[in-house]
């Protein structure tokens, strides 16, 4: 489990979308590492995702779900990676970069490509602190390059829903359809689900029962048979 934000703290929140509870009782083994950027682990801890999207958080990631496909209760053949808003954006990253540890993706809400999503979010200063300036600074080409999980949509391998709400200002749909899209031109086995009348979360009770059952049926799909 990726959590979003990315300054978010990873708890056992109850929501319509994300339900560590149900996620076990369905069987799953839930890992929810608290990567860099996290908070509850002192300023420097925290402040360490900005300008770095996709580098020493996403070493966080793949260094927490290899100890935990080392214990014997773990079936590391049968791994898959979810998250939703940052979240979705490091299953997206992680697609690029996991080296087949991964047999299946979710991404919610995720920014797939960090130059188009910078030319149509409504939130600035969110896209201004974390990322630092626009794409066309010369300071800041290096970070859009190496951080950008469009660039790395050619070693992609593992199956792939997306997830998307019409109504998302914060990362447009189109960070979905371009993304879901990619997967389709290379032949990756993926899914694109579309909330018409929703935004950047699930808030209706009817669209988290769809949700449920296309997450899970997802992940059956792939982890489970």
């Amino acid at each position: 489990y990726c959590q979003g934000g990315p300054q978010s703290q990873v708890s056992q929140f109850y929501s319509f979308r994300w339900n560590f509870q149900l996620m076990a009782a369905k069987g799953y083994i839930v890992v929810a590492p608290n990567r860099r950027g996290l908070p509850g682990f002192g300023k420097e801890w925290n402040e360490q995702i900005s300008g770095d999207w996709g580098g020493q958080a996403m070493k966080d990631y793949l260094s927490a779900i290899d100890e935990v496909a080392k214990e014997p209760f773990v079936d590391n053949e049968r791994l898959g990676a979810v998250g939703a808003s940052y979240g979705g954006y490091s299953v997206y990253m992680l697609a690029g970069i996991h080296e087949n540890r991964f047999k299946a993706l979710i991404s919610h809400c995720g920014l797939f490509n960090l130059k188009s999503w910078y030319g149509s979010t409504e939130e600035m200063f969110f896209a201004n602190w974390d990322l630092q300036g626009p794409y066309w600074e010369e300071a800041n080409a290096e970070g859009y390059a190496r951080f950008d999980p469009s660039n790395y949509v050619q070693n992609w391998t593992a199956p792939i829903l997306v997830i998307h709400g019409g109504l998302d200002f914060r990362v447009p749909i189109n960070q979905g359809m371009e993304a879901f899209q990619a997967a389709q031109l290379r032949d990756i086995p993926s899914r694109f689900l579309y909330f018409p009348n929703e935004g950047h979360w699930v808030l209706s009770p009817q669209n988290g029962l769809l949700w449920h059952s296309e997450f899970f049926g997802w992940l059956d799909r792939w982890l489970k048979n």
